[in-house]
């Protein structure tokens, strides 16, 4: 697990990996906001999104490889309040497919690795260690 705090709020953070997953380029599958989802029922709950983030052609070769991992596509980001701070989480894309013991999918977890740390190094200067 890849796990961090950082000095943004939960909006902000958001946005930069937002415009960072669009820079890499990859696809932004969904933006989930459960915090503003929450508030339109009246409830009030500390920051929770999660971004949904691939590619079509990353997928095409995933379902390829295995198709039972398609249960883990997107590979997800999680932004939430925590400790005082905004945190992010992500499951590596190594973590996510490793359980499948297939080589085509270790290869693309490794194609993606690089991606998906250049979206989080959006983030770098606001890291709190």
């Amino acid at each position: 697990m890849i796990q961090f705090s950082v000095s943004l709020d939960a909006a902000a953070t958001a946005a930069k990996l937002i415009e960072a997953i669009s820079a890499v380029p990859m696809g932004l599958v969904a933006h989930i906001n459960g915090q503003a989802n929450a508030a339109k029922r009246g409830i009030t709950v500390p920051a929770d999104q999660i971004l949904e983030v691939f590619r079509p052609d990353f997928a095409v070769r995933v379902w390829q490889a295995d198709k039972r991992a398609g249960i883990d596509i997107p590979l997800r980001i999680h932004i939430y309040a925590a400790a005082s701070h905004t945190q992010v989480a992500m499951r590596s894309p190594g973590d996510v497919f490793a359980p499948y013991g297939n080589t085509q999918l270790d290869a693309i977890a490794a194609e993606l690795a690089p991606i998906f740390n250049t979206i989080l190094a959006a983030l770098a200067s606001y890291r709190l260690e």
